[in-house]
């Protein structure tokens, strides 16, 4: 069985309906990844994710490193084992807090350079280092440890980042072979996938490609975005990519995005997502609802459920959703536990906007599935009011 498996390409387009065979199960794809930086998707159990039909979800290197510690986590069996997750789990390598603790960290031919935000102790992650940490943690999908600048993007620096982060590949790819070979690992089924950089320049993407996929994973991030540029810049990154990478491995694009981002990057050619605003806006009261614009195609808005004029909706925050909030809950009293400041109004924003996001993946599925993905993705956008 390939690892990889395309079940229907859109004629119209890029996009392609597949699956992904993990060591604990299929992730049919396009899929977006709930974040579950610290072995948690804030507020959600495990049972409630499996029972909304997650398949996957995306844990950070760094942060389990620094607490509880991939070896207690080893100990324990794996993540999996750890926090009750049957299900796939993809890990980040740690390269995103190159980018996020830049005033905490000093890139070094040897790796990152650390100061923890919670003891002040400083450590050095380098390209093996991330990968034994992942291995302890058993994730189904692990990535190499990369480079980037944030934006505005600058030449020199992007430059000199895809350097660092094929140099980066070659050693995390090797103490990856090394660990398989030992049987280290808490899970034997893990792959290792490479990452993309090269910001908006057309000839590093290029190159980058060309040089990650040399080194033949199987399968690649995108990686270099969604680190402030606006989206326009963010997918034209995505299509200087794409035509690189072999079409019979997935892609993922880290970070992305908003609901439209998605739709506008699956169009392009992408497989998978990972992305916080679906509980980072939950936990600032802003919900998605879906919608339709003027000319009755599927569009989505987003709402502040604190707002006024919530007070005396007794209607359910989307009639469209399934999520326990809405079956079972309206707006007035979605916006009454925020305005009391109860932690079930984080808990119930936080299950619908991450449901209205698995049925976004459902719906672009069941349009490639059945032919009309084009005509979907052409409407779908954020209405405004």
């Amino acid at each position: 069985m390939e690892y990889f498996e395309i079940l229907k390409k859109d004629s119209n387009s890029k996009a392609r309906l597949g699956v992904i065979h993990t060591a604990h199960g299929d992730v049919l794809t396009p899929y977006f990844n709930p974040i579950g930086t610290k072995g948690t998707v804030k507020s959600i159990t495990s049972e409630e994710l499996k029972f909304w039909g997650a398949d996957m979800i995306l844990a950070n290197t760094y942060h389990l490193w620094q607490r509880p510690g991939d070896a207690l986590i080893y100990k324990a069996g794996g993540l999996h084992k750890f926090m009750n997750w049957k299900n796939a789990i993809f890990t980040d390598s740690g390269g995103y807090q190159v980018f996020s603790l830049a005033k905490m960290r000093q890139v070094m031919e040897a790796g990152v350079l650390f100061r923890f935000d919670m003891d002040g102790k400083s450590a050095i992650l380098s390209p093996e280092k991330s990968i034994q940490i992942q291995s302890n943690l058993g994730s189904d999908v692990a990535l190499i440890l990369d480079d980037f600048p944030g934006f505005p993007f600058e030449y020199e620096r992007t430059k000199q980042a895809i350097e660092q982060t094929t140099r980066w590949a070659e050693r995390a790819k090797k103490e990856f072979e090394r660990l398989t070979e030992t049987g280290s690992s808490v899970n034997p089924g893990q792959k290792l996938w490479g990452i993309v950089q090269g910001a908006s320049f057309s000839d590093l993407r290029e190159r980058s490609a060309k040089e990650i996929r040399a080194l033949d994973f199987p399968g690649y991030a995108i990686g270099g975005v969604a680190v402030g540029e606006p989206t326009a810049e963010m997918l034209k990154a995505v299509d200087m990519t794409i035509p690189y990478l072999e079409e019979d491995k997935p892609r993922h694009l880290l970070g992305v995005g908003t609901p439209y981002d998605i739709v506008q990057a699956v169009l392009r050619g992408c497989d998978s997502f990972d992305c916080v605003i679906p509980t980072r806006e939950a936990r600032h009261a802003r919900l998605y609802i879906s919608a339709r614009d003027q000319q009755g195609r599927e569009a989505y808005k987003t709402i502040d459920i604190r707002k006024a004029e919530f007070t005396e909706d007794f209607t359910p925050v989307d009639n469209e959703c399934d999520c326990y909030g809405c079956l079972s809950h309206t707006r007035a009293y979605i916006r009454h536990l925020f305005a009391a400041v109860e932690p079930l109004s984080i808990r119930l924003a936080t299950m619908h906007n991450i449901k209205f996001y698995l049925n976004l993946m459902k719906k672009i599925r069941n349009a490639l599935e059945n032919e009309y993905f084009t005509e979907f993705a052409e409407g779908f956008k954020e209405i405004k009011e």
